[in-house]
């Protein structure tokens, strides 16, 4: 696979699986990596409950992202309305509503399956990535493995999944 040059976004649930795993600066440090408003607010919350490692200094983390961009009302109701079905939290949403409204190559890293759902129903199935294959193109060999979620097989074999619970099986 030919390396991606354009935008890569991520969402919150990538960035604390980067800092679990010492990833964040190969990754950021490879791609122009960049997220929204809400992921910033959501790797905050629960800071408490979290281990050392998965501790995120705020400026920190925005310092080295590409951007963080803000999500009006109107780009969030665009989402909501074909999405009212599927249960994605605050920040993934905001995400996808960014993302649907950009025009450039952008690609998406995020795990979670209402989220690759929601990816797949708005027709960016072909932009979804695994946090696996995007370490690995940067040369990036993790001495704590990645967890299942975040591997190219698993990425593959749930798309194939959502694709037939949308009614969309490939040929």
């Amino acid at each position: 696979m030919v390396r991606h040059t354009g935008p890569i976004l991520v969402d919150t649930m990538v960035i604390l699986e980067c800092h679990r795993i010492g990833a964040w600066r190969a990754l950021a440090g490879g791609y122009g990596v960049e997220t929204v408003e809400d992921c910033v607010t959501e790797t905050q919350t629960g800071f408490q409950r979290r281990r050392r490692e998965q501790q995120i200094d705020a400026p920190a983390l925005r310092a080295s992202l590409a951007g963080v961009h803000a999500v009006d009302d109107a780009q969030r109701a665009a989402i909501l309305v074909q999405t009212l079905d599927l249960a994605v939290d605050e920040g993934e949403r905001s995400l996808w509503a960014h993302a649907a409204a950009r025009s450039d190559g952008w690609i998406l890293c995020g795990p979670d399956t209402s989220s690759l759902r929601l990816g797949v129903r708005l027709g960016f199935r072909d932009r979804l990535v695994a946090l696996e294959g995007l370490l690995a193109d940067v040369g990036y060999r993790p001495k704590t493995a990645l967890k299942r979620h975040y591997t190219r097989d698993w990425l593959r074999q749930t798309l194939v999944e959502i694709e037939r619970l949308e009614g969309m099986g490939r040929p």
